[in-house]
């Protein structure tokens, strides 16, 4: 059983792509339900996803598939439901017993203390997935990211531009969320400085003295440094993508 907002995220993907093919972007979609960030829309998607109400087709931007619709006669117990306060139905020929209900009234138990979901964190611009680019310098926006994503030292954020990643499951345009770090295991994808000039994400491997800066697409070539040209800046924990 979906909740009410999960039901209405799916008539309103559902009348989207009824109307045009093309489903909603997550800001459509955060809008539509009045909700305050698109890390809401991001849980309602996975919940759908989960329950096999949609369906995310890979390597597509804003694409995704209803694959079970908005069940009706949900929707229409969500909008003819009683009032909470409403007194329950009282059965022919019931007599209740009343209790008198002089109790004294309990005080108030104090408001939780707010949370948020969300960490912001400087989006220092864009790193390329492909040849590298000028490193980067400075930052002047940030990016809110959940804050699951960032448990545990500094973290900072990229928008990916290339496509040497692609195997790896990083797409042109997509946001990476990237630990701090100096060092890093072999194998892990990282940031990395090339001659105190160039950046660059790409997957990290040591051979020897050497070091290998190895793409996830075949169409471009993995580039060997001397190890004092190579400068680990951090590695990825995480991605984002809006659809």
């Amino acid at each position: 059983m979906l909740t009410r907002k999960q039901q209405e995220l799916l008539r309103f993907i559902e009348a989207r792509l009824d109307a045009d093919g093309v489903s909603p972007s997550f800001e459509e979609m955060k809008a539509a339900l009045d909700l305050k960030s698109k890390s809401g829309i991001h849980r309602l998607i996975t919940a759908l996803e989960e329950r096999g109400f949609i369906r995310r087709l890979p390597h597509r931007a804003r694409a995704l598939e209803v694959v079970k619709r908005a069940d009706p006669a949900a929707n229409s117990t969500l909008n003819s439901a009683p009032p909470s306060n409403a007194p329950p139905p009282v059965r022919a020929g019931f007599t209740p017993n009343v209790i008198p209900g002089n109790f004294p009234t309990p005080s108030a138990p104090p408001a939780p203390a707010a949370t948020s979901d969300l960490v912001a964190l400087p989006l220092y611009g864009r790193i390329a997935a492909g040849t590298p680019i000028e490193a980067l310098r400075g930052h002047s926006e940030h990016v809110e990211v959940p804050a699951t994503m960032v448990t545990g030292g500094e973290h900072y954020a990229l928008s990916v531009a290339g496509d040497s990643m692609v195997e790896a499951g990083i797409h042109d345009g997509d946001t990476v969320i990237i630990q701090r770090c100096d060092n890093a295991e072999n194998g892990s994808i990282v940031v990395a400085l090339v001659d105190e000039a160039e950046v660059t994400l790409k997957r990290l491997r040591r051979k020897g003295a050497a070091v290998a800066l190895e793409p996830a697409n075949a169409a471009y070539e993995t580039r060997i440094f001397g190890p004092d040209r190579v400068r680990v800046q951090g590695r990825l924990v995480a991605l984002m993508r809006q659809y």
